[in-house]
Protein backbone atom coordinates (compact mmCIF):
# COMPACT_ATOMS: atom_id res chain seq x y z
CA UNK A 1 0.00 0.00 0.00
CA UNK A 2 1.40 3.40 -0.72
CA UNK A 3 1.97 6.03 1.95
CA UNK A 4 2.48 8.98 -0.25
CA UNK A 5 4.16 12.51 -0.26
CA UNK A 6 1.11 14.75 -0.23
CA UNK A 7 2.04 18.66 -0.12
CA UNK A 8 4.52 18.68 2.45
CA UNK A 9 3.80 15.44 4.35
CA UNK A 10 6.28 12.49 3.28
CA UNK A 11 4.44 9.14 2.90
CA UNK A 12 5.45 6.10 1.99
CA UNK A 13 4.21 2.72 0.64
CA UNK A 14 3.37 1.02 3.38
CA UNK A 15 4.79 -1.74 5.09
CA UNK A 16 1.16 -0.58 3.31
CA UNK A 17 6.57 -26.63 -7.98
CA UNK A 18 5.81 -28.37 -9.87
CA UNK A 19 2.78 -28.12 -11.57
CA UNK A 20 1.33 -30.52 -9.15
CA UNK A 21 -0.36 -29.35 -5.61
CA UNK A 22 2.10 -30.18 -2.57
CA UNK A 23 1.20 -30.58 0.83
CA UNK A 24 0.74 -27.81 3.16
CA UNK A 25 0.48 -28.12 7.19
CA UNK A 26 -2.03 -25.67 8.49
CA UNK A 27 -4.51 -25.14 6.11
CA UNK A 28 -8.44 -25.64 5.49
CA UNK A 29 -10.88 -26.30 2.40
CA UNK A 30 -11.51 -28.00 -0.96
CA UNK A 31 -11.81 -27.32 -4.45
CA UNK A 32 -15.32 -28.09 -5.80
CA UNK A 33 -16.72 -28.36 -8.81
CA UNK A 34 -16.89 -25.95 -11.98
CA UNK A 35 -19.49 -23.41 -13.03
CA UNK A 36 -20.06 -23.22 -16.47
CA UNK A 37 -20.94 -20.17 -18.33
CA UNK A 38 -22.48 -19.12 -21.29
CA UNK A 39 -20.31 -18.70 -24.39
CA UNK A 40 -22.54 -17.12 -26.73
CA UNK A 41 -22.53 -13.51 -25.79
CA UNK A 42 -21.36 -10.23 -27.15
CA UNK A 43 -18.34 -8.73 -26.10
CA UNK A 44 -20.81 -5.26 -24.45
CA UNK A 45 -22.86 -8.08 -23.17
CA UNK A 46 -19.39 -9.61 -21.36
CA UNK A 47 -18.11 -5.95 -20.56
CA UNK A 48 -21.46 -5.58 -18.69
CA UNK A 49 -21.32 -8.88 -17.15
CA UNK A 50 -17.63 -8.43 -15.75
CA UNK A 51 -18.30 -4.61 -14.27
CA UNK A 52 -21.55 -6.24 -12.03
CA UNK A 53 -19.03 -8.68 -10.90
CA UNK A 54 -15.80 -6.57 -10.26
CA UNK A 55 -19.06 -4.26 -8.14
CA UNK A 56 -20.81 -6.96 -6.36
CA UNK A 57 -16.98 -8.30 -5.37
CA UNK A 58 -15.57 -5.17 -4.54
CA UNK A 59 -18.61 -3.98 -2.61
CA UNK A 60 -18.54 -7.02 -0.24
CA UNK A 61 -14.92 -6.95 0.48
CA UNK A 62 -14.83 -3.06 1.30
CA UNK A 63 -18.32 -3.59 2.93
CA UNK A 64 -18.31 -2.75 7.00
CA UNK A 65 -19.45 -6.48 7.42
CA UNK A 66 -15.39 -6.87 7.04
CA UNK A 67 -14.33 -4.59 9.58
CA UNK A 68 -11.84 -3.15 7.79
CA UNK A 69 -10.15 -6.61 6.91
CA UNK A 70 -7.38 -6.60 9.78
CA UNK A 71 -5.14 -9.08 10.24
CA UNK A 72 -6.00 -11.58 12.57
CA UNK A 73 -9.51 -10.35 12.70
CA UNK A 74 -12.79 -12.29 12.36
CA UNK A 75 -13.39 -9.43 9.26
CA UNK A 76 -10.59 -10.82 7.26
CA UNK A 77 -11.53 -14.07 7.53
CA UNK A 78 -14.77 -13.52 5.90
CA UNK A 79 -12.78 -11.93 3.22
CA UNK A 80 -10.47 -15.32 3.05
CA UNK A 81 -13.70 -17.60 3.06
CA UNK A 82 -15.01 -15.45 -0.14
CA UNK A 83 -12.21 -15.57 -2.23
CA UNK A 84 -11.59 -19.05 -1.29
CA UNK A 85 -15.48 -19.36 -2.46
CA UNK A 86 -15.24 -17.42 -5.68
CA UNK A 87 -11.88 -20.02 -6.68
CA UNK A 88 -13.91 -22.47 -6.16
CA UNK A 89 -16.87 -21.52 -8.19
CA UNK A 90 -14.97 -20.90 -10.83
CA UNK A 91 -12.73 -23.61 -11.10
CA UNK A 92 -9.23 -22.27 -9.60
CA UNK A 93 -7.57 -25.23 -8.03
CA UNK A 94 -5.78 -24.86 -4.74
CA UNK A 95 -1.67 -24.53 -5.06
CA UNK A 96 -1.30 -26.24 -1.89
CA UNK A 97 -3.26 -28.96 -0.20
CA UNK A 98 -5.83 -26.21 0.40
CA UNK A 99 -6.16 -22.36 -1.13
CA UNK A 100 -4.33 -21.42 1.94
CA UNK A 101 -0.67 -20.36 3.11
CA UNK A 102 -0.67 -20.01 7.00
CA UNK A 103 2.23 -17.73 8.95
CA UNK A 104 2.40 -16.29 12.20
CA UNK A 105 2.70 -12.84 13.29
CA UNK A 106 3.72 -13.37 17.57
CA UNK A 107 -0.19 -14.30 18.47
CA UNK A 108 -1.69 -13.72 15.37
CA UNK A 109 -2.16 -16.48 12.56
CA UNK A 110 -2.41 -15.14 8.74
CA UNK A 111 -3.71 -16.75 5.71
CA UNK A 112 -2.36 -15.73 2.19
CA UNK A 113 -4.82 -17.09 0.09
CA UNK A 114 -3.14 -18.91 -3.36
CA UNK A 115 -5.14 -19.80 -6.51
CA UNK A 116 -3.76 -22.27 -9.60
CA UNK A 117 -4.31 -22.21 -13.16
CA UNK A 118 -1.94 -24.84 -15.21
CA UNK A 119 -0.27 -24.25 -18.19
CA UNK A 120 -1.44 -25.76 -21.34
CA UNK A 121 2.09 -26.46 -22.38
CA UNK A 122 3.77 -29.76 -21.91
CA UNK A 123 6.59 -27.72 -21.42
CA UNK A 124 6.30 -23.83 -20.58
CA UNK A 125 3.90 -25.22 -17.91
CA UNK A 126 7.20 -25.91 -15.51
CA UNK A 127 6.96 -22.32 -15.45
CA UNK A 128 5.25 -19.62 -13.30
CA UNK A 129 3.78 -15.94 -13.50
CA UNK A 130 2.16 -14.61 -10.35
CA UNK A 131 -0.59 -12.47 -10.24
CA UNK A 132 -1.31 -10.85 -6.83
CA UNK A 133 -2.35 -8.07 -4.48
CA UNK A 134 -3.59 -7.80 -1.08
CA UNK A 135 -6.39 -8.06 0.63
CA UNK A 136 -5.96 -6.90 4.20
CA UNK A 137 -6.45 -3.49 5.46
CA UNK A 138 -5.98 -1.41 8.47
CA UNK A 139 -8.98 -2.34 10.17
CA UNK A 140 -10.21 1.13 11.74
CA UNK A 141 -9.07 4.92 11.65
CA UNK A 142 -9.68 8.66 12.55
CA UNK A 143 -13.36 8.78 13.05
CA UNK A 144 -15.37 10.60 10.55
CA UNK A 145 -19.03 11.79 11.34
CA UNK A 146 -19.22 8.19 13.68
CA UNK A 147 -17.88 5.97 11.21
CA UNK A 148 -14.28 4.44 12.09
CA UNK A 149 -13.99 1.75 9.47
CA UNK A 150 -11.37 1.82 7.03
CA UNK A 151 -13.20 0.08 4.24
CA UNK A 152 -10.38 -0.21 2.03
CA UNK A 153 -12.20 -0.39 -1.16
CA UNK A 154 -8.96 1.21 -3.42
CA UNK A 155 -6.47 -0.19 -1.03
CA UNK A 156 -6.69 -2.82 -1.79
CA UNK A 157 -9.59 -4.31 -2.48
CA UNK A 158 -9.26 -2.93 -6.48
CA UNK A 159 -6.41 -5.20 -6.81
CA UNK A 160 -7.71 -8.10 -5.23
CA UNK A 161 -10.97 -7.75 -7.11
CA UNK A 162 -8.68 -7.49 -10.69
CA UNK A 163 -6.58 -10.45 -9.42
CA UNK A 164 -9.95 -12.66 -8.78
CA UNK A 165 -11.00 -11.82 -12.26
CA UNK A 166 -8.10 -12.77 -13.96
CA UNK A 167 -7.73 -16.11 -12.20
CA UNK A 168 -11.64 -16.78 -13.45
CA UNK A 169 -11.04 -15.94 -16.64
CA UNK A 170 -7.70 -18.20 -17.35
CA UNK A 171 -9.52 -21.12 -15.10
CA UNK A 172 -12.31 -20.83 -17.97
CA UNK A 173 -10.27 -19.30 -21.05
CA UNK A 174 -6.83 -22.00 -20.44
CA UNK A 175 -5.09 -19.62 -22.83
CA UNK A 176 -2.04 -19.82 -20.52
CA UNK A 177 0.77 -21.68 -21.84
CA UNK A 178 2.72 -21.38 -18.37
CA UNK A 179 1.02 -22.10 -15.38
CA UNK A 180 -0.05 -19.13 -12.87
CA UNK A 181 -0.44 -18.74 -9.39
CA UNK A 182 -3.10 -16.21 -8.28
CA UNK A 183 -1.93 -15.30 -4.94
CA UNK A 184 -3.85 -12.81 -2.41
CA UNK A 185 -2.02 -11.49 0.81
CA UNK A 186 -2.63 -10.74 4.25
CA UNK A 187 -0.42 -8.69 6.33
CA UNK A 188 0.83 -6.19 3.91
CA UNK A 189 -0.15 -3.73 6.37
CA UNK A 190 1.89 -4.90 8.80
CA UNK A 191 5.16 -4.85 6.77
CA UNK A 192 4.84 -6.77 3.61
CA UNK A 193 4.60 -10.40 6.09
CA UNK A 194 2.37 -12.18 3.71
CA UNK A 195 3.90 -11.54 0.48
CA UNK A 196 7.07 -12.23 2.15
CA UNK A 197 6.72 -15.53 4.13
CA UNK A 198 5.08 -16.84 0.14
CA UNK A 199 8.08 -15.46 -1.51
CA UNK A 200 10.16 -17.50 0.54
CA UNK A 201 8.30 -20.48 0.84
CA UNK A 202 7.95 -21.10 -2.76
CA UNK A 203 11.78 -19.85 -3.11
CA UNK A 204 12.72 -22.85 -0.94
CA UNK A 205 10.45 -25.21 -2.71
CA UNK A 206 12.45 -24.06 -5.85
CA UNK A 207 9.61 -22.77 -8.00
CA UNK A 208 10.36 -21.68 -11.79
CA UNK A 209 9.26 -18.30 -11.60
CA UNK A 210 9.44 -16.36 -14.19
CA UNK A 211 7.42 -12.77 -13.55
CA UNK A 212 5.52 -11.16 -10.84
CA UNK A 213 3.07 -8.60 -10.75
CA UNK A 214 1.28 -6.89 -7.53
CA UNK A 215 -2.14 -5.15 -8.46
CA UNK A 216 -2.40 -2.11 -6.05
CA UNK A 217 -4.97 0.64 -6.00
CA UNK A 218 -6.47 0.30 -9.20
CA UNK A 219 -10.19 1.54 -8.12
CA UNK A 220 -10.17 5.34 -10.15
CA UNK A 221 -8.55 6.38 -13.03
CA UNK A 222 -6.05 8.66 -14.17
CA UNK A 223 -6.21 11.63 -16.09
CA UNK A 224 -6.79 11.52 -19.68
CA UNK A 225 -3.72 12.77 -20.72
CA UNK A 226 -1.91 9.87 -19.23
CA UNK A 227 -1.19 6.45 -20.06
CA UNK A 228 -3.92 4.21 -18.29
CA UNK A 229 -1.68 2.59 -15.57
CA UNK A 230 1.86 2.90 -14.50
CA UNK A 231 4.57 0.37 -13.13
CA UNK A 232 6.56 0.72 -10.28
CA UNK A 233 10.57 0.07 -11.08
CA UNK A 234 10.24 0.90 -14.84
CA UNK A 235 13.77 1.24 -15.29
CA UNK A 236 14.60 -2.46 -13.63
CA UNK A 237 13.68 -4.38 -16.32
CA UNK A 238 11.51 -4.30 -19.93
CA UNK A 239 8.57 -5.67 -18.32
CA UNK A 240 6.28 -2.48 -19.46
CA UNK A 241 7.69 -1.96 -23.14
CA UNK A 242 7.03 -5.91 -23.22
CA UNK A 243 3.52 -5.93 -21.98
CA UNK A 244 2.95 -3.12 -23.69
CA UNK A 245 3.50 -4.89 -26.87
CA UNK A 246 1.73 -7.71 -26.00
CA UNK A 247 -1.21 -5.65 -25.43
CA UNK A 248 -1.03 -3.99 -28.79
CA UNK A 249 -1.66 -0.55 -26.36
CA UNK A 250 0.28 1.71 -24.52
CA UNK A 251 -1.24 0.87 -21.04
CA UNK A 252 1.33 1.17 -18.78
CA UNK A 253 3.57 4.16 -18.33
CA UNK A 254 6.15 5.93 -16.64
CA UNK A 255 5.80 7.89 -13.40
CA UNK A 256 8.76 9.75 -12.11
CA UNK A 257 7.76 9.95 -8.67
CA UNK A 258 7.63 5.91 -8.28
CA UNK A 259 11.23 6.66 -8.08
CA UNK A 260 11.26 9.37 -5.39
CA UNK A 261 8.52 7.94 -3.37
CA UNK A 262 10.98 4.34 -3.54
CA UNK A 263 7.89 2.10 -4.62
CA UNK A 264 9.00 -0.55 -6.14
CA UNK A 265 10.25 -1.32 -2.36
CA UNK A 266 6.97 -0.94 -0.60
CA UNK A 267 4.25 -3.25 -2.18
CA UNK A 268 3.99 -6.86 -2.43
CA UNK A 269 6.28 -7.09 -5.54
CA UNK A 270 9.26 -6.55 -3.62
CA UNK A 271 9.38 -9.82 -1.41
CA UNK A 272 9.52 -12.14 -4.95
CA UNK A 273 12.26 -9.65 -6.47
CA UNK A 274 14.31 -10.38 -3.20
CA UNK A 275 14.01 -13.94 -3.09
CA UNK A 276 14.05 -14.72 -6.86
CA UNK A 277 16.03 -11.63 -9.12
CA UNK A 278 13.33 -11.56 -11.41
CA UNK A 279 10.90 -8.87 -12.69
CA UNK A 280 8.47 -8.00 -10.47
CA UNK A 281 6.72 -5.13 -9.67
CA UNK A 282 3.47 -3.50 -8.87
CA UNK A 283 0.74 -1.86 -11.26
CA UNK A 284 -1.57 1.24 -9.73
CA UNK A 285 -3.85 3.50 -11.49
CA UNK A 286 -3.67 5.47 -8.32
CA UNK A 287 -1.05 8.44 -8.54
CA UNK A 288 -1.51 10.40 -5.51
CA UNK A 289 -3.82 13.15 -7.78
CA UNK A 290 -6.56 11.41 -8.07
CA UNK A 291 -7.74 10.06 -4.74
CA UNK A 292 -7.45 11.67 -1.27
CA UNK A 293 -8.77 9.04 1.05
CA UNK A 294 -5.55 6.62 1.72
CA UNK A 295 -5.61 4.82 5.25
CA UNK A 296 -9.09 6.65 5.63
CA UNK A 297 -12.83 6.06 6.21
CA UNK A 298 -14.28 7.25 3.42
CA UNK A 299 -11.73 4.61 1.20
CA UNK A 300 -15.93 3.02 -0.09
CA UNK A 301 -16.67 1.10 -2.45
CA UNK A 302 -18.61 4.05 -3.35
CA UNK A 303 -16.07 6.14 -4.57
CA UNK A 304 -14.63 3.10 -6.94
CA UNK A 305 -14.67 3.92 -10.76
CA UNK A 306 -16.01 0.62 -12.16
CA UNK A 307 -15.80 1.20 -15.56
CA UNK A 308 -12.23 2.29 -15.34
CA UNK A 309 -11.63 -0.98 -13.17
CA UNK A 310 -13.13 -3.51 -16.28
CA UNK A 311 -11.29 -1.27 -19.09
CA UNK A 312 -8.15 -1.74 -17.55
CA UNK A 313 -9.03 -5.43 -16.40
CA UNK A 314 -9.89 -6.16 -19.76
CA UNK A 315 -7.00 -4.60 -21.47
CA UNK A 316 -4.41 -6.68 -19.34
CA UNK A 317 -5.62 -9.32 -20.40
CA UNK A 318 -3.60 -9.94 -23.32
CA UNK A 319 -0.44 -8.47 -21.83
CA UNK A 320 -0.99 -10.96 -19.48
CA UNK A 321 -1.73 -13.15 -21.91
CA UNK A 322 1.55 -12.89 -24.00
CA UNK A 323 3.74 -12.84 -21.26
CA UNK A 324 2.01 -16.32 -20.55
CA UNK A 325 2.28 -17.87 -24.12
CA UNK A 326 5.98 -16.06 -25.27
CA UNK A 327 7.99 -19.01 -26.38
CA UNK A 328 11.06 -18.12 -24.79
CA UNK A 329 11.82 -15.89 -21.54
CA UNK A 330 11.10 -12.50 -23.43
CA UNK A 331 10.90 -10.47 -20.10
CA UNK A 332 13.97 -9.85 -18.41
CA UNK A 333 16.25 -7.21 -16.09
CA UNK A 334 17.84 -4.26 -17.57
CA UNK A 335 21.22 -6.10 -16.21
CA UNK A 336 21.05 -9.24 -17.76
Amino acid sequence: MYKVLILAVTVLFTTCKTTKPVQSDNDSMEASETISEPTNISSTEKEVTLEASVKTNLEYLASDELEGRNTGTAGIEKAAVFIEDFFKKHDVKPYFTTYRDSFNLKKIVGYNVVGFVEGNDPKLKNEFIILGAHYDHIGTAKAVNGDTIANGANDDASGTVAVMEWAKYFAKSKSNKRSMLFTLYAAEEMGLKGSGHLAKRLKKENLNLYTMINLEMIGVPRSEEEKMAYITGFDRSNIADKLNTYAKSEIIGFFPKAKEYQLFMRSDNYPFYQQFGIPAHAISTFDFTNFEYYHHVDDEADKMDYAHMTRFINSMIPAIEGMTNSVSKEIKMNNE
